[in-house]
């Protein structure tokens, strides 16, 4: 079906936009957005994803604030459309591509809603490919961009607003798109091999530059995916250069993130993360997490509210919890987001560690498949 961006340039093979290479269930197309302010008195996220495949488009958006955890749900039928990146009330708006994207949720039942402008301080970081194997069929493969940024706008919960200034709420945003898990879970054999996942994702905001690190690593530790990032940042987005290639942004050799688990959990209580210069030395980060985000509230692993899942032609929820009263072992609740105090010498920021770890991982002493730190 020809649809408006058919009349662009870029088409990437001889079908439609609208139309997928893949015939997979599991193609995917993905946005994601964080928000936090320096001093980690709250967090937001926002995600709005697209299953061309399945003809689900659905999207979220989650704020932990006073110690509560709110999060608003949307899912539609998805049409051939790409343009409309909206699900109801929520909506994403590329305002200037690779610059600013605003993000809306507009006054609706649940009390939830917001309107907040992102804009870029550092270019768009192509990470490398991710790809996946299970017994040598492909269960991810997926390319992704990380950008670092400030937000400006509000959110309001309840009647109760909190405004969002740019010199002080720090953010970072990713698309992705590929193929990935996603909608109800496959039949089929059991895997032969153990299943699990190891994923880190340290993204750190300092007043010069921004410092990324990414890592898949299997049952003993084995990187199987590893990159790493300094960027410059900018305080005018228009100084901002062209993208450029990633290479030259990565960084040399193997950085390395070295995680202490608060017992009981899989979740951190303290990490640094070290990685050479390009003079040659060593440069260290050590990260405190000061507040922890449940990345169920935009869906990971949520029981009802999984991406992809057909919930109707458009259909909205909405729930709280306070983190402390979850079990921080169950299925659901073991992908976190941790907004950190940084700092790196002389350097003092804030920034987010991601950790989602399910099955044996030796290093951290991990056996099972989702027991506690020791």
């Amino acid at each position: 079906m020809i649809t408006k961006f058919d009349d662009y340039p870029v088409h990437q093979t001889p079908s439609p936009v609208s139309e997928p290479e893949s015939a997979s269930l599991n193609v995917y197309d993905r946005y994601w957005f964080n928000g936090f302010d320096r001093d980690g008195t709250f967090y937001f996220g926002a995600a709005l994803g697209l299953y061309p495949n399945r003809h689900i488009m659905d999207g979220a958006f989650s704020v932990l604030v006073d110690g509560v955890q709110h999060s608003f749900f949307a899912s539609r039928r998805a049409g051939a459309e790409r343009s409309d990146t909206s699900v109801g009330p929520l909506s994403v708006e590329v305002v200037k591509p690779m610059r600013v994207i605003r993000v809306r949720l507009a006054p609706n039942d649940t009390g939830i809603e917001c309107d907040l402008t992102f804009t870029a301080r550092t270019i768009g970081y192509e990470e490398p490919r991710s790809t996946l194997r299970d017994d040598g069929r492909i269960m991810l493969d997926t390319t992704r961009f990380t950008q670092f940024g400030t937000w400006e706008g509000y959110f309001s919960v309840a009647g109760a607003r909190t405004e969002v200034k740019s010199a002080t709420v720090l953010g970072v945003r990713d698309r992705s798109w590929g193929i990935r898990p996603i909608g109800e879970r496959e039949g089929g054999a059991p895997p032969q091999r153990e299943p699990g996942i190891f994923w880190t994702w340290s993204v750190n905001h300092f007043d010069d530059v921004c410092v990324h690190y990414a890592t898949f690593e299997d049952h003993h530790g084995h990187p199987v995916q590893l990159s790493g990032a300094v960027l410059p940042a900018f305080a005018d987005v228009e100084q901002i250069p062209a993208e450029g290639e990633p290479w030259a942004y990565a960084i040399p050799g193997r950085p390395a993130m070295k995680i202490a688990w608060k017992k009981g959990t899989r979740k951190a209580y303290a990490a640094t993360l070290e990685f050479p210069t390009r003079t040659g030395e060593k440069q260290s980060i050590t990260i405190e997490p000061l507040l922890t985000f449940f990345m169920k509230g935009l869906g990971y692993q949520h029981p009802t509210w999984g991406h992809a899942i057909w919930k109707g032609e458009l259909v909205t929820a909405s729930e709280s919890w306070r983190p402390e009263d979850l079990d921080p072992l169950a299925y659901e609740n073991i992908h976190v987001h941790q907004v950190c105090r940084v700092t790196m010498g002389d350097k003092v920021g804030t920034g987010v560690l991601e950790q989602i770890v399910f099955g044996s991982h030796l290093p951290s002493g991990f056996k099972g498949w989702n027991d506690g730190a020791e």
